[in-house]
């Protein structure tokens, strides 16, 4: 297995305050059912793109199916990421995306499979953007 598809534990966003940081001061896009938080990042981190994933209690109360949506959601990132990665990289920024889902519906893997690759388009448009207005 190629490390170009891997979802290693350096690659997870698991740091509270920059989770913190990430709702009080983040942007979001959304590609319906999938809404993505993002913030650019200052503090020295060890990964280009540190990602989470998270489902509303209040939308599935069954731990069951909030755990199957994370691992779904952690699954198509994985598979889709490499574009936001090569931004990353190549235009030297740290990035925390935190991916929520807000239907209330159970999805299958083939929609969200579709949805991630225009949600992380547009997400590194809306960076592309972010970064020409600060200059």
């Amino acid at each position: 297995m190629s490390k170009l598809f891997s979802y290693q534990s350096k690659e997870k966003l698991k740091s509270r305050k920059l989770m913190d940081q990430l709702f009080t001061a983040g942007k979001s896009v959304s590609v319906f059912p999938v809404k993505a938080m993002f913030n650019e990042i200052d503090a020295a981190i060890d990964f280009p793109v540190k990602a989470g994933v998270g489902v509303s209690i209040r939308n599935f109360k069954k731990a069951v199916d909030r755990n199957r949506i994370k691992r779904l959601l952690r699954e198509a990132y994985r598979l889709n990421k490499q574009p936001l990665l090569d931004f990353a990289t190549a235009n030297n920024k740290k990035i925390a995306v935190f991916f929520l889902f807000v239907d209330k519906t159970l999805p299958d893997f083939e929609m969200l499979q579709n949805k991630m690759p225009v949600l992380i388009d547009k997400l590194i448009k809306q960076l592309d953007e972010n970064s020409v207005a600060n200059t």
